[in-house]
């Protein structure tokens, strides 16, 4: 993971930034995910869980399109979900940031 944060890309998308980087470690799926919540803004773990709970829901309903297209490329991708957000959002929110930064992965792979 070191090598994510310090050669990936990274994209925003309040409430949600990603960061990425293509792996030539073989992995059994095209992409492993890693969702974090500061604990820097939320104190009690149970808030930091729901957002992570909300995060990785969003990312497990929106992956199929995501799968498909990276093994097309034959890519194997890590990312990061970091949650920048000072406030709770709600799951709307969260979900559309996350499908935006899933497409913007995708337009950023392809060229």
């Amino acid at each position: 993971m070191e090598v994510l944060f310090s050669k990936g890309s990274g994209i925003t998308a309040y409430p949600i930034k990603v960061m990425f980087c293509e792996t030539p470690v073989d992995l059994v799926f095209p992409a492993q995910a890693m969702f974090v919540a500061p604990k820097r803004n939320f104190k009690r773990a149970h808030d930091r869980n729901k957002l992570k709970r909300r995060m990785r829901e969003a990312y497990r309903l929106n992956k199929n399109t995501f799968y498909y297209n990276l093994k097309l490329n034959d890519k194997k991708n890590l990312l990061a979900f970091i949650y920048i957000g000072k406030k709770e959002e709600s799951y709307d929110l969260i979900q559309k940031s996350i499908l935006k930064l899933i497409l913007g992965v995708l337009n950023h792979k392809i060229k």
